[in-house]
């Protein structure tokens, strides 16, 4: 322990820590971050950029990007936000940019990354490009990229992409993962395996907007021979990507498929 004189003793184990993120555009930063229901606690363009914004305990400073940042790269700078869990947070804002927008800000930038039943992070990417990610503190420590060793082919694969989808938000790797897998061990594996494989990589599809594949896939999935009990049993991960086009959708478009419906 620190003698009483010492200097570490006169500290008091209270810091806050309060990232400064680049920003490109004050009032493209501004609009994202309080439509998601951060407020503005100071705000300054002139002499020079200085914005400070904050969303319960969330603080975010923005200063002036440099002039060789590319936001398109999206890897601007970062902030982790640890939570006990993550849905509450993720609902929340997906409420507030619908409530702003009509829509959720789910694709192109800035947006919020999906979330699907058992995910432990998600993440607000800025105009800027700066990535704010939420995590649960309960995640597992440790990642094993390639899927877990306990699994083999397809199966393995399965797991690969979904590491590759929520911990690192490279829905390209995920999808080019399933498509090699489908073409190297897909003939062979279960035909629920098959069908884990397929919806994983409808979902892709919809999440990165290529509608060709999508219809493709949807008529391999609608193809499968699965039992009624096999379908219950994966009902969640096959009902994932129409889950995903809910979530995308505006409320416009969804008002108007009920009134037609009542037609």
């Amino acid at each position: 322990m620190p003698s009483p004189t010492s200097p570490a003793s006169a500290i008091s184990g209270t810091e806050t820590s309060v990232p400064l993120l680049p920003c490109v555009s004050a009032e493209a930063t501004l609009e994202f971050y309080q439509a998601l229901g951060f407020v503005v606690t100071y705000q300054m363009t002139k002499p020079y950029l200085y914005l400070a914004l904050r969303w319960r305990n969330v603080d975010l400073h923005f200063g002036k990007a440099s002039k060789g940042l590319d936001p398109a790269e999206e890897n601007s700078g970062g902030c982790l936000v640890m939570v006990d869990a993550v849905e509450p947070y993720h609902r929340v804002f997906t409420e507030a940019l619908r409530a702003k927008y009509g829509k959720v800000l789910g694709t192109g930038r800035p947006r919020i990354t999906r979330f699907r039943p058992g995910q432990s992070r998600f993440s607000l990417v800025d105009p800027s490009g700066n990535n704010i990610l939420f995590i649960q503190r309960d995640e597992p420590e440790e990642l094993e990229y390639g899927g877990s060793k306990k699994l083999t082919g397809l199966a393995k694969a399965i797991d690969n992409a979904r590491i590759l989808r929520e911990f690192k938000n490279d829905d390209k790797a995920a999808a080019r993962a399933l498509d090699i897998a489908l073409a190297k061990f897909g003939a062979e594996a279960p035909v629920v395996d098959r069908a884990r494989a397929i919806a994983a990589r409808l979902e892709l599809a919809i999440a990165m907007d290529d509608a060709a594949s999508g219809k493709s896939l949807r008529q391999q999935l609608q193809a499968l021979p699965l039992a009624a009990h096999e379908r219950d049993l994966l009902a969640g991960e096959l009902g994932a990507a129409e889950g995903l086009e809910k979530w995308l959708g505006d409320t416009a478009t969804t008002t108007d498929k009920k009134k037609s419906r009542r037609a």
